[in-house]
């Protein structure tokens, strides 16, 4: 479970950058009431499935060129304030362009498109529900939550709704927002 501190709006978001590149060698989210969350690592098992199912978005990303796709260690500066790092996350090439080579510098002033959070043993689930409906409420038109603990996948969608499966026997589909993605989850679980 992250650790919140509770801070306000003690901090700009440039002081909050600071702060984190003084502090690299910890992963800090900011909620949007300037409480900064302390995230602990993930294990290794969590670590490795994470990294899989980043390479696959790349792969899909490198053959079809529509966006940019960023890791776990990426934050980004939702429009409600929050500077959050979703597991895995996308953004449209025409929305990145559209940003400043300096704002891409720093937590990038974007809420991405498609984010995936997988829950680690150390995560509460209800904690990543309320993020991923954050992320909707931010901008985000596709979101796939994994829980191996739980054995469910969320599927979260633009228009807030909320589809659930019970089994990690899925293959998940990239939709509108990623077209021709797919991931065979079965096949990562191994």
């Amino acid at each position: 479970m992250p650790v919140t501190l509770k801070m306000g709006d003690l901090m700009s978001e440039e002081e909050f950058f600071q702060f984190c590149q003084m502090n690299d060698t910890l992963e800090f989210e900011r909620d949007s009431h300037g409480n900064i969350i302390l995230m602990s690592p993930t294990g290794a098992f969590t670590g490795n499935f994470n990294l899989r199912i980043s390479g696959f978005l790349f792969m899909w990303n490198e053959s079809h060129k529509l966006g940019k796709v960023f890791d776990s260690s990426t934050g980004f500066t939702l429009p409600n304030g929050a500077v959050r790092s979703p597991d895995v996350s996308w953004i449209r090439n025409e929305r990145w362009n559209a940003i400043s080579k300096e704002q891409q510098e720093v937590f990038a002033p974007l809420c991405p498109d498609f984010v995936i959070e997988i829950r680690s043993k150390s995560d509460d689930p209800k904690y990543l529900q309320d993020k991923m409906k954050e992320y909707l409420a931010n901008g985000t038109s596709l979101g796939w939550l994994i829980d191996r603990f739980d054995n469910k996948v969320y599927i979260y969608r633009s228009d807030k709704s909320v589809e659930v499966h019970n089994s990690l026997h899925i293959v998940l589909s990239g939709e509108t927002v990623l077209p021709g993605f797919t991931l065979d989850l079965a096949s990562l679980i191994k």
